[in-house]
């Protein structure tokens, strides 16, 4: 396939495909009851790689307002999450002494469930977060929140204001970001000289090794390596001086991020650029050989399916995450494979997943209708699902993951 357009980054022209998901709807645009008999609008979810830097991308089709001014993804409903961000919180201010007279800034806050935790060590701080609705969750905790996009125009304004960061926070927002130029010009404007950026987001060397096809959806328009993001960054005098891989999100990268003058890459940085160029991600062929993963993968969760629903087998979800709704279209699941999914978002529950029209209701559902199998569509935090949801043992069901490929917990 050819691809159209031209890299968001370098502007060379996009031609080879990393990774054809079909024609599905935004992962986040949940269907109401009301809108039930309506259509929905269907875009093609393609990824190129450019072979010039190598960032792999999808075409934008909506804009960013569009995506999320008002946004069905709360944070802090992920213990998980909640918990990795506390455990930030005290590796941060311990490296870096941050404490009263600091001042930390967040990017896509969300619904504060990061700034929070700054917030009860009396630390100053700020989010700056588009979807006024999270933005609302975070101000109720007493985050103070600025309902704005990002970018150079937004920094410029907050800068000349006198509100520049000791510490400026991005985690999983890179990807969400159509302008990478601008986003990150603005990150150089609002940091102080002397400041620090962290930046996590999910690894483009786990999404391709462990088939991570899922986790690309139209909200997220970029996916990255440590050797194009630190591309991305140097571009904008920013320097990556230091690099943790985390388990988050199915593997995740923190870069730590300073003016170019302050700082030099350590070890940490030299290695994984090393290790990502052994494993092929500066070579376009390492790309292309990703689509026969993604239909295997199709491939085994349908087999399953078949023979589950054939042997008489009830068969639920758990939850609606974004990801879960990219596989269910791409692989044309429905509620004749899915009866039904749960959420402990009340935000989601009541909706249907975009695309597959699954109903979503609240997690005691499962315990009402007893299924033979559980699919855990946030495959990312199934030790945590597994845990909460233990009692689904008590009557023989069973968990099931789909990534990288189809497996049964007993």
């Amino acid at each position: 396939m050819t691809g159209r357009g031209r890299c968001r980054l370098c502007h060379a022209k996009l031609c080879r495909t990393f990774a054809d998901l079909g024609l599905t709807p935004l992962a986040n645009s949940y269907v109401t009851m009301d809108n039930l008999n309506k259509p929905e609008q269907f875009y093609p979810l393609c990824a190129y790689v450019c072979e010039k830097c190598f960032l792999v991308q999808l075409e934008q089709f909506e804009s960013p307002e569009d995506i999320f001014s008002d946004y069905a993804y709360f944070s802090s409903y992920s213990d998980a999450w909640r918990k990795h961000c506390a455990e930030y919180t005290e590796m941060i201010v311990k490296r870096f002494g941050y404490g009263h007279d600091s001042f930390v800034m967040e990017i896509a806050s969300n619904d504060g469930y990061m700034l929070q935790n700054f917030h009860t060590r009396s630390i100053p701080c700020l989010g700056v977060e588009p979807a006024a609705n999270v933005a609302k969750a975070a101000r109720e905790k007493g985050i103070e929140t600025v309902v704005r996009f990002f970018g150079e125009r937004t920094a410029k304004e907050l800068s000349d204001s006198g509100k520049k960061a000791d510490l400026l926070i991005a985690n999983n927002v890179l990807a969400h970001v159509p302008d990478l130029n601008d986003f990150v010009g603005g990150m150089k404007t609002i940091l102080k000289p002397d400041g620090v950026v962290t930046v996590e987001f999910p690894h483009l060397f786990q999404l391709i090794r462990n088939n991570q096809f899922d986790t690309i959806y139209h909200e997220h328009f970029s996916y990255f390596s440590l050797i194009t993001a630190k591309n991305v960054f140097a571009r904008h005098g920013l320097t990556v001086f230091d690099v943790e891989q985390l388990p988050t999100h199915g593997g995740s990268l923190r870069l730590f991020i300073c003016h170019e003058q302050n700082r030099t890459a350590g070890e940490a940085v030299k290695t994984l650029l090393e290790r990502e160029e052994e494993f092929g991600l500066a070579s376009p062929d390492t790309y292309s050989a990703f689509s026969e993963q993604v239909k295997q993968a199709k491939r085994g969760l349908l087999k399953f399916l078949i023979q589950a629903k054939s042997d008489g087998k009830k068969i639920a979800g758990y939850g609606a995450p974004a990801k879960g709704n990219t596989l269910l279209n791409y692989c044309g699941i429905g509620s004749d494979f899915i009866d039904y999914t749960v959420d402990k978002s009340p935000h989601k529950q009541g909706a249907y997943l975009p695309g597959s029209r699954i109903a979503v209701y609240h997690p005691d559902k499962i315990m009402e209708t007893k299924p033979d199998y559980v699919l855990i569509l946030p495959w990312n935090i199934k030790d945590e699902i597994i845990g909460q949801m233990d009692g689904v043992r008590s009557w023989g069901g069973r968990f099931v993951t789909p990534i990288p490929e189809v497996e049964v917990y007993e």
